[in-house]
């Protein structure tokens, strides 16, 4: 079988790459490093349910610090939408016990995510309200 890239089995009726069967593996590996947890997954579509986006840089905030949203948090958050909604905020700074985003309020979109290590060392610019929840 010198120069195919394929060999045959006894009983089995189609040839075995084994080259396609090597780089499968390796596209499956790629495509697993692509996909998110079950819990950020979970996190996303609770968000969805309840309007609130999140950019992908809030995304990785999120994942990078740890931080997980409870159903209780993300119910919280979009009730300070609403607020911030209601006196015609556009950017605004949602302050919890342990973290603090920045949301666009017209698109209901949390911009970024610091949690209260990273809050400290900061200053916060271009918002014009504050939600404490």
């Amino acid at each position: 079988m010198a120069g195919t890239t394929g060999m045959r089995i006894s009983g089995y009726q189609r040839p075995v790459d084994l080259i396609e069967i090597a780089n499968r593996a390796q596209t499956v590996s790629a495509e697993e490093r692509g996909r998110s947890s079950f819990k950020e997954m979970f996190s996303q579509e609770l968000a969805r349910s309840r309007n609130i986006a999140f950019s992908r840089h809030a995304h990785e905030r999120l994942h990078s610090r740890g931080l997980a949203l409870s159903d209780e948090k993300l119910n919280s958050i979009a009730g300070a939408i609403d607020k911030a909604d209601a006196k015609g905020s556009r950017e605004t700074l949602v302050l919890s016990d342990d973290e603090a985003f920045v949301v666009s309020v017209p698109n209901r979109t949390v911009i970024t995510v610091f949690d209260r290590d990273n809050l400290r060392e900061g200053v916060v610019t271009a918002i014009d309200s504050a939600v404490i929840i």
